[in-house]
């Protein structure tokens, strides 16, 4: 059964590369449409949301530093329109997951490190995003750096 609309979540990292590389290959395979996506994750989570200070423009600034990031690595794929790359803020696997649903995607692209042991405890995104999604999964193994 081929797939018709594809996403591919990323963290803007070297190593999503072959993430982008696989669903690239799904995508011709399936004639599918391609999307891309990342996720600023609000700054407060990372601080647990006990913030003494307004993070707002610090916030700005990693979104619009994200917005570079994500059109430098877009370019390296002609064929990825600007309309075809998203760039959310909020919680990666309910971002992932609503834009997912919104956009009509039958399959979502993930990079995994394959964690075990107390990482693996803890979760990942691509774990989160396999949980509760609204369409196929694809965890595309990364190499250890």
């Amino acid at each position: 059964m081929p797939y018709h609309h594809i996403l591919v979540a990323v963290d803007l990292t070297e190593e999503c590369h072959p993430v982008m590389q696989r669903a690239q290959a799904l995508a011709l395979c399936s004639q599918a449409k391609l999307s891309l996506v990342h996720i600023v994750e609000p700054m407060a989570m990372a601080f647990g949301g006990d913030v003494p200070m307004d993070l707002s423009m610090l916030q700005q600034q990693q979104f619009d530093q994200a917005r570079e990031r994500l059109d430098s690595f877009a370019g390296t794929y002609p064929q990825l329109a600007t309309e075809q790359r998203h760039l959310t803020y909020g919680q990666p696997r309910q971002e992932i997951h609503r834009l997912a649903e919104d956009q009509g995607c039958d399959l979502i692209v993930v990079g995994s490190h394959g964690r075990h042991g107390l990482a693996l405890l803890l979760g990942s995104t691509a774990n989160d995003v396999l949980h509760g999604a609204p369409c196929d999964v694809l965890a595309v193994r990364l190499k250890k750096s």
